[in-house]
């Protein structure tokens, strides 16, 4: 049963990934799906929500197009995963996942008509 799951979920993500350059590592969601930044914030919520959550950020950047994004890092077992959570003009989440936020900068500006 665990490895149908884990096989359905490695399909869904190769599709979701199809469009970035970089596409997050499944592994990472299966791997700190319990952290609390990963598992309680969502699409939506306020920055001080979001603090209160998952504590300070290590770091935070303005983005070039209003708002900003939030840089984490998770730890698991000794391992550390970057994180981020991105906040739009309005100071509401509107993205998050396992890279950094310049990592998906990179990615948005590699795309197609970004």
């Amino acid at each position: 049963m665990y490895k149908h799951a884990l096989a359905a979920l490695l399909a869904s993500a190769t599709l979701v990934g199809c469009g970035s350059n970089r596409p997050e590592n499944p592994v990472d969601y299966v791997t700190y799906r319990e952290q609390p930044l990963v598992k309680q914030v969502g699409n939506g919520m306020t920055m001080q929500q979001v603090i209160a959550i998952g504590g300070s950020p290590s770091s935070v950047i303005d983005l070039p197009h209003g708002g900003t994004c939030n840089n984490y890092v998770l730890n698991h077992e000794g391992k550390q995963q970057a994180y981020y959570v991105r906040f739009d003009a309005t100071g509401h989440v509107d993205a998050k996942g396992f890279k950094t936020c310049e990592q998906r900068q990179k990615d948005e500006q590699a795309l197609p008509g970004a």
